[in-house]
């Protein structure tokens, strides 16, 4: 509805400052067109909005100027009620700070909708942690906050795979939490980097501040950069034959996406089997994950990979004969 989107224009430019009218029509899934429009209106309804063409232009409202939002629906509010501390905040150290800020605003709910808080909490939960995932170190956490936020330039020792120790000066952009581990995203030697946490040896704060690259975006850096591994990471095509009974449970192990290529594969053979090609990282990890699979698949190529296979399955086999 156009109210809800005239609202939603008002909060953006409200929390965000100046915002072109692409990056508003690209938030709100709407035309560049309708943005204006809809400037147009708030203007017309006395909301002090404005836009400037041309380079460093954008649409803002008048300094100063504040509203208090109020009309949320009831769907709203049950969206904002399942809202808890997610477990990396929690290590970031803001979540009494967090928890502080979720209960004024539950407190500023109309009576007549805070009864919904207790329905919610006990029908929804979130937990972003991951079964038998065990705690990374990241001692150095609190480091790397305040200079991310201070914009102050770091001297960093880390260690990645077997190399030796890496000692650099950095400008750090960005921390990001992806499945509970923190990952840096910093700038070193004009070229943006991604640095796990748990490799580093120590971290030491500068005095030196570093200036933002103006265009930065740290969502839009951190989806190239897992869109580069993803493409990068090794593959290691295999095909296999899968038993009649089995092929229902391939999107356990492979995901959901595996069902649309189960589809497209060529009908069964005789016996029922189905043949399909699944890449893994690497020779090791098919073979660790196939042996798991027992007699339920076959590997048909790459010969390596059977060979192995076999090999691995002859010792089992003798290991518990004996």
């Amino acid at each position: 509805m156009r109210a809800d989107r005239l609202l939603s224009i008002l909060i953006l430019l409200q929390t965000r400052g100046r915002m072109t009218a692409q990056r508003l029509a690209d938030e709100l899934e709407v035309s560049e067109r309708t943005i204006y429009r809809d400037m147009d209106a708030l203007s017309a309804a006395g909301i002090p909005v404005y836009t400037e063409r041309g380079p460093g232009g954008g649409c803002a409202l008048m300094d100063h100027y504040r509203t208090n939002l109020t009309g949320l629906t009831e769907e709203e509010v049950q969206a904002f009620l399942m809202l808890s501390i997610p477990s990396p905040l929690a290590k970031l150290g803001v979540s009494q700070e967090l928890k502080a800020a979720l209960l004024k605003l539950s407190a500023s709910l109309p009576t007549s909708q805070q009864h919904h808080e207790m329905r919610v909490r006990q029908r929804i939960h979130l937990d972003s942690s991951w079964w038998f995932q065990s705690e990374e170190p990241t001692p150095f956490l609190g480091i790397l906050h305040q200079s991310v936020w201070e914009d102050r330039k770091l001297r960093l020792t880390y260690r990645i795979r077997f190399e030796d120790e890496i000692q650099r000066t950095i400008e750090p952009y960005g921390l990001v939490a992806k499945a509970g581990i923190w990952y840096l995203l910093f700038k070193s030697d004009r070229r943006f980097r991604i640095l796990r946490i748990s490799k580093i040896l120590d971290a030491e704060l500068t005095d030196d501040i570093f200036h933002r690259e103006i265009d930065f975006n740290l969502q839009e850096s951190w989806d190239s950069h897992c869109d580069e591994y993803e493409e990068n990471r090794s593959s290691y095509p295999v095909l296999l034959r899968i038993a009649p009974h089995f092929v229902e449970y391939l999107p356990f192990f492979f995901g959901d996406s595996i069902r649309e290529r189960i589809k497209k594969a060529h009908p069964p053979d005789w016996e029922g089997w189905t043949q399909l090609v699944i890449s893994f990282d690497s020779l090791e990890a098919a073979r660790e994950r196939i042996l798991g699979f027992g007699s339920a698949v076959e590997v048909l190529e790459p010969e390596p990979l059977r060979k192995s296979i076999l090999d691995y399955a002859t010792q089992i086999v003798r290991l518990y004969q004996e």
